[in-house]
């Protein structure tokens, strides 16, 4: 397949930069140091949680790209995408579901600090083992450091103002909290609007083989959540909780990447960007599930 070329103008690159620092500082703005230590009170679930979403996610979509073959930007795309930390809304998603919440919060803290490592270093190591990636890789000359630096500035930058705000300044942060939450998603989501609308004639063309992809990849998502949740025999809450944690991705990150280092290679940022979309739609379709069900268990 021909590349696809989209259509974004450095302004709406800086705009998307822009929108996922927001983002990232709603979501610092909401964790304490006490949600870090809370990882030695709740071990066996944060663990489960963070070997599925940084272990058995890339794994298994580096599985499904072999099963399926889709075309090598398409691939690259769901391994990026996939190598990301949770999404800005799984703590709400969580919520909605009668999950966990604590449990969801620590994630997302941890997911995000571990993701400046493991981010770049999943998608090099999977992306490296298939034959018709590797040399889309070295195309480009990607290395991993500069993504790790990248990476680093996307997130560790916003996480540690958000938080060194929040520690300095509750009676603020605790003003801004709700509607920063309803901006940044709004924004993002709009954003992601936006660009298929300024790329309608892509989408038109390819939305159907990409939906198609986007939507089974979720659903290994959620279910890489889900079974490694039960395999380590966590309460029904906590299992919520992992689950959402693992289905609904940042792909706001995974764009920036794609646009830094691949020239907005068009299969991938519609990979992205239609995950952008799908997983709100996913994760809305569970939590409206799983909030009329009940609870069974404890939290670990």
């Amino acid at each position: 397949m021909q590349e696809i070329t989209l259509n974004f103008s450095p302004q709406s690159l800086t705009l998307l930069n822009v929108v996922l620092g927001v983002v990232m500082f709603g979501i610092a703005i909401d964790l304490r140091v006490a949600d870090f230590k809370r990882v030695l009170q709740l071990p066996r679930a944060v663990f489960a949680g963070l070997c599925a979403q940084f272990l058995a996610l890339p794994a298994a979509t580096f599985v499904l790209i072999q099963i399926l073959r889709p075309a090598p930007e398409f691939a690259l795309g769901m391994l990026l995408v996939s190598s990301c930390p949770g999404g800005n809304i799984s703590n709400f998603v969580t919520h909605i579901s009668r999950g966990n919440s604590a449990l969801s919060v620590t994630m997302t803290a941890v997911s995000s600090l571990a993701a400046i490592v493991m981010t770049p270093l999943n998608f090099a190591f999977w992306g490296q083992l298939d034959s018709q990636l590797a040399p889309l890789l070295q195309s480009v000359s990607l290395q991993f450091s500069d993504m790790l630096i990248m990476v680093c500035i996307m997130l560790g930058a916003p996480l540690a103002l958000g938080m060194w705000l929040a520690a300095r300044y509750p009676g603020f942060t605790a003003y801004l909290r709700t509607p920063l939450r309803w901006f940044s998603f709004a924004a993002f989501f709009g954003f992601v609007l936006a660009a298929a609308a300024n790329n309608l004639d892509a989408f038109r063309q390819y939305l159907s083989l990409v939906l198609g992809l986007v939507v089974l990849h979720n659903l290994i998502a959620f279910g890489c959540g889900y079974l490694l949740a039960r395999l380590v025999r966590l309460p029904d809450a906590d299992t919520r909780a992992v689950t959402v944690e693992v289905g609904i991705q940042n792909s706001g990150l995974g764009l920036i990447l794609i646009f830094n280092f691949f020239g907005g290679l068009g299969g991938m940022a519609l990979i992205a960007a239609c995950w952008g979309i799908w997983h709100i739609i996913a994760g809305s379709v569970l939590a409206s599930f799983w909030s009329r069900r009940p609870l069974h268990g404890t939290h670990t």
